[in-house]
């Protein structure tokens, strides 16, 4: 299996903007009609309400020194805060030393507060409970070591333990393990060893099973002495007796190969009421990039990621019981995709896969986009892409309203570190006796790392991203653009004020605003010569309604609403109001965000009182936190007003 490495650590970024010439003011702003010609915008006209309702506006944060931070992680919080996850940040040197961040972020009063943040992490995945806590699977054990930096050889130790009738078995990081010819090798972690177990097979035919655990070694000497590529036994230090020979370890090979990322089997759960980390049960797996999905039942699922030992897990699910906090393996879900898979729940329990992933793995396995049946794991493709090669670090997402059950395809690049990018979109109606892609309006260059949002004016925001691998040749393109899925138009609006590529978040605030975090380029100039820093300013994208009138407002109504059921809510006398929606809030990371869908509701209109119907499929508004939004005919939202779905009624 080929596995290719998209991450190399750099230096914080910081493209200066103070001192910007008009023309640059112009260039940031300004945005044609796509396929047209640049328009030739004054800076004065970019600061009108007139081109600010048509295109919206950009700003950048204002944040205290101390509180930046390089932002892998963003989840949208039932407070109406932003947890901003930094885990090591990609810094080889924060990892060393422990240094480990998270910022809690309120947009209401633009202030910032530090978390605790107990381990690394940096690449983990996550997806929201029922109760509106955040589960965050994962993150790294071990950073990349690249092929001609290893000094000592290292490899996979499979340790077994052949005793039914031992407690488990606790080894600390640094247990020794001494190769047939003396060479010594240490786990680079600590690990549990379970007993074995016994298997009755009937008939009086009881049979042990070993038990195993796969741990990371490296040899005690550098060089090229402990290198092998012999399969071989290996006795296990600080061990005596019968246990020295129940417990032993296997090994296929040591080298001094390249060794890549590896993941972590712990599970934090972050509670936005105390706004601290809480340690529950380990998943079996350790994942490093992997995507956790939540079902309609309230459980979450794992898929993918990098294990223990730097390799791209071969199809090993995991699903999270949020009544016990324990995950458990689902050997009946066996299904290979490359890392961070972007998998949408849909109105029938079924997963689709729509062929986004930002990618580990080879290129031709795991990446055709189809429909995962979850009651017999079959898996049925849906054809149709254009440039089906691309589809790494494309960018996806459910249109609104769910119940239509569309989604949208965007963008994306070649395998690995391929310089081809895609200027495709296409969507699928998966309501559809046999679902396809049919191609829609081209971006207008190839893009790669883009955020897509919804809005609560049923338009989705399409923005950031870089034609090349990481942003190289200077090639982050700043565009934004909006998608209208009920006519299939898209229109370039305001265009970003910074580069936004790898390790880049976006989503919806409860204002109405767009957040976007972070950014990762390789390098700071076109030539590629200049290493680049990570970006850590924070922009905000205003969309047009917001400068389009007086929005409408939610005075009163229920927290708790039950799917199924109504709700009577007061507006702020406001006689416009149209429509109401539940738009689920964002955990997003790598541009990957399964969690985000909107919800139409039906209204109904008495004076000052607006009762909305709930739908009562689990597939369309399963449990948990909403923002609720009301708008007007011309798609001017309300301020959100957060709701608890819970069902049925």
């Amino acid at each position: 299996m080929t596995i290719r490495t998209p991450h190399l650590t750099g230096r914080r970024r910081r493209v200066l903007l103070a001192g910007l010439a008009t023309v640059g003011l112009l260039a940031v702003n300004a945005g044609p009609a796509v396929g047209g010609a640049r328009s030739a915008y004054t800076a004065v006209e970019v600061r009108t309400n007139g081109y600010k309702a048509a295109n919206g506006s950009w700003s950048t944060l204002d944040m205290p020194a101390d509180v930046h931070i390089n932002a892998i992680h963003a989840a949208l919080l039932n407070t109406g805060k932003v947890l901003i996850i930094a885990g090591s940040g990609n810094d080889r040197e924060n990892f060393a030393a422990g240094t480990f961040r998270s910022i809690v972020w309120d947009p209401a009063g633009n202030t910032f507060e530090e978390i605790p943040t107990p381990e690394d992490m940096f690449c983990s995945g996550h997806a929201f409970l029922p109760d509106g806590r955040l589960v965050v699977a994962g993150g790294t054990q071990r950073y990349e070591i690249l092929e001609g930096d290893v000094t000592h050889a290292a490899g996979a130790m499979t340790v077994k333990n052949e005793n039914p009738d031992s407690a488990p078995l606790e080894f600390a990081e640094g247990t020794r393990f001494t190769s047939p010819d003396g060479h010594v090798y240490q786990a680079t972690n600590a690990f549990t060893l379970p007993p074995a177990t016994k298997v009755d097979h009937g008939g009086g035919d009881v049979m042990i099973h070993a038990s195993e655990v796969v741990v990371w070694v490296e040899a005690l000497e550098a060089g090229t002495g402990p290198v092998t590529l012999q399969r071989a036994q290996y006795a296990v230090g600080g061990l005596s007796g019968s246990q020295a020979d129940d417990v032993y370890g296997l090994a296929e090979k040591m080298t001094l190969d390249k060794q890549d990322y590896q993941g972590t089997q712990t599970t934090y759960v972050f509670d936005p009421r105390t706004e601290r980390y809480d340690r529950v049960a380990d998943m079996k797996y350790k994942r490093w990039y992997p995507t956790v999905v939540a079902l309609q039942d309230g459980s979450l699922l794992a898929n993918s990621g990098l294990d223990g030992t730097g390799q791209v897990l071969t199809g090993q699910t995991e699903v999270f019981d949020p009544k016990t906090m324990t995950w458990a393996e689902r050997v009946d879900l066996t299904r290979y995709f490359p890392t961070y898979p972007w998998l949408y729940p849909m109105a029938d329990g079924r997963l689709f896969y729509s062929g986004s992933n930002t990618g580990y793995g080879p290129a031709d396995a795991g990446r055709t986009p189809g429909v995962w049946d979850l009651t017999d794991n079959t898996f049925d493709p849906v054809p149709g892409l254009a440039d089906a090669d691309q589809l790494e670090t494309s960018g996806s997402v459910m249109l609104p309203p769910v119940q239509d059950q569309t989604a949208m395809i965007v963008g994306g690049g070649g395998v690995g570190e391929s310089p081809k990018s895609s200027a495709r979109t296409a969507t699928v109606d998966l309501t559809a006796a046999d679902p396809h892609y049919v191609t829609g309006p081209s971006l207008p260059e190839g893009t790669r790392y883009p955020n897509l949002v919804n809005l609560p004016d049923d338009q989705t925001l399409i923005t950031g991203g870089s034609k090349d691998y990481r942003g190289k040749g200077d090639s982050d393109n700043r565009t934004s653009l909006l998608y209208d899925a009920a006519t299939g138009a898209m229109r370039q609006v305001a265009s970003q004020r910074v580069g936004r590529d790898y390790h880049t978040e976006a989503l919806l605030l409860p204002d109405g605003r767009v957040v976007v975090l972070g950014s990762n380029p390789l390098f700071a100039d076109e030539d590629n010569t200049v290493p680049a820093d990570f970006e850590q300013r924070i922009e905000v994208y205003s969309p047009p309604y917001l400068f389009d009138g007086t929005q409408p407002a939610l005075t009163a109504g229920p927290d708790e609403i039950r799917r199924g059921g109504t709700a009577t809510f007061t507006l702020g006398g406001d006689e416009r109001v149209a429509t109401a929606k539940l738009m689920r809030p964002s955990a997003v990371t790598h541009s990957t965000d399964v969690e985000q869908r909107t919800v139409a509701l039906e209204v109904e209109r008495t004076g000052d009182q607006l009762t909305v119907g709930v739908p009562g499929e689990a597939g369309i508004v399963p449990d948990g936190w909403y923002m609720l939004f009301v708008t007007t005919a011309a798609g001017v939202p309300s301020q959100a007003k957060w709701v608890h779905v819970s069902g049925p009624a």
